[in-house]
């Protein structure tokens, strides 16, 4: 979101606010798409479109299998869209991007920013969508004094850096030094939820290429989706991971 005339001041009167999703996945020092980022890390992992293609097939499997099971109802709030003068509303109350999942073609697609070799396709990076994500942290002693249910405990994080257009795998950084600042190891990980913009442990209930990236609304998203995981699990007490991805 923009606020294209805030350099100016604000008086009284309608400011405009401005939505502008080619800037929002950009960076702003390469000057290039995050796609294009993703481009560049398959790359130089030496990945093939195909491999790229069957994480994304697995990733939309997954997304529907958990929907299918209902384990996505009780982290989705539905809601009412207007559609037109003298319709009724339609009710929204699953992810739409998952209807869209079509294995045969996904495989038929070409590439989006590199046309020779190229691995980055409309079907096997995130989709452009709309959502919205909440979620509330308490200390232990709020929650307590409030009587509330506690879903998950924070244990540890950690963030990591490096240069703009290697920010896909900046996650793989930061994942060891926020286990071992929880006092924990890998072994010790039940899940990983990991916002996978382009798997037993890693996403079980489908990621961001199968349900939807909606800026500014992943962190939570992928967040309260782990929650559920962790819910259903028949682990007992659980440890798990949620790395993010941030451009500054």
């Amino acid at each position: 979101m923009v606020m294209t005339e805030m350099h100016r001041g604000s008086c009284h009167g309608r400011d405009n606010a401005e939505v502008d999703v080619v800037k929002a996945v950009a960076d702003v020092e390469e000057r290039q798409q995050h796609n294009q980022g993703g481009e560049g890390a398959w790359e130089a992992a030496r990945k093939a479109c195909g491999e790229a293609d069957a994480f994304a097939i697995q990733s939309n499997e997954r997304g529907i299998v958990a929907r299918d099971s209902g384990a996505f109802a009780w982290e989705i709030v539905p809601i009412e869209v207007p559609v037109g003068r003298g319709k009724p509303p339609v009710l929204i109350e699953k992810d739409e991007s998952l209807d869209k999942f079509d294995p045969a073609k996904l495989k038929k697609l070409r590439p989006s920013f590199k046309e020779n070799g190229g691995t980055v396709t409309a079907g096997n990076a995130s989709s452009i969508s709309d959502g919205a994500a909440a979620l509330v942290l308490v200390s232990g002693q709020k929650a307590q004094e409030l009587g509330l249910q506690v879903l998950a405990r924070i244990r540890g994080y950690a963030d990591a850096a490096q240069a703009p257009e290697l920010f896909t795998t900046t996650p793989a950084l930061a994942i060891p030094k926020a286990i071992a600042n929880a006092g924990l190891e890998s072994s010790h990980v039940d899940f990983y939820e990991i916002n996978e913009a382009f798997s037993e442990k890693i996403n079980v209930h489908g990621g961001a290429v199968s349900l939807g990236h909606p800026l500014g609304c992943s962190g939570a998203r992928i967040l309260v989706t782990l929650l559920g995981v962790l819910s259903m699990s028949r682990l007992g007490t659980t440890e798990a991971v949620v790395p993010l991805l941030t451009e500054s």
